[in-house]
This record gives structure tokens, C-alpha cells and sequence, in this order.
């Protein structure tokens, strides 16, 4: 799912149901791979729509590394749903998850708002 122009990164799955075993959340404090599971919104929720763009590439402000999702994504359609869905996201430079104000949108804006 995040992946760099040059570091692959395996696939990873999705969830809608936030008792999943498998999940992991909030900001590393050490460089790890990525989750194993990560929480999405259901079907039916992304269905209703998107209140932002559906993008599919953010940077790390403090790296500045660009880290792409796949467009087809539930990640990235959540993003794109609800903003404020998640607290954290992954930087593939970093190796992290980190709070989602340390990156921004092509366009500029602050992801997670």
C-alpha cells in the first residue's frame, strides 16, 4: 500500500472492524516495518462519498520524503472520507508511523485536517 519511487514495501491489509486483533495504533518511537492490518472505513461509509481529494502521495515535513498509496486503496479512500479518521500515518524514509500534521498533501495542506 505505501510504497517510494525507490523502496518497495510488501502489501499490507485492511479492517473495518476496530476489535481486529491484528491492529496496531499510534506513533512509533523506533523505525519499524509496516503494519500488518491497518483500520479503514466500511464500504458503506466510503461509499457516501469524499470531502477531500482522493490523493495518493503525501511528504514528511521533517524527511521530506514523498510516500504514495495505491489510488484503489481503502487507506487511501479513507483519507479521503474522513480526515480526521487517523492520528498517525507511515513514512517509508522514516520507517515510522508518525502524527499526521508532520505531513502534507500536494497541495500543501496538513494531512489530517
Amino acid at each position: 500500500m505505501y510504497t517510494s519511487p525507490d523502496r518497495g514495501v510488501p502489501p499490507v491489509h485492511t479492517t473495518d472492524d476496530p476489535s481486529d486483533p491484528r491492529l496496531t495504533g499510534g506513533p512509533d518511537t523506533e523505525p519499524r516495518p509496516q503494519a500488518e492490518v491497518y483500520l479503514v472505513l466500511s464500504d458503506d461509509e466510503r461509499a457516501k462519498g469524499f470531502v477531500r481529494p482522493l490523493w495518493t502521495t503525501y511528504t514528511h515535513l521533517t524527511c521530506g520524503s514523498l510516500t504514495s498509496m495505491s489510488a484503489a486503496s481503502d487507506v487511501t479512500e479513507t483519507f479521503a472520507r474522513d480526515p480526521h479518521f487517523y492520528g498517525a500515518t507511515y513514512c517509508v524514509e522514516c520507517q515510522m508511523h508518525l502524527p499526521v500534521g508532520e505531513f502534507v498533501w500536494p497541495d500543501g495542506s496538513r494531512v489530517g485536517s
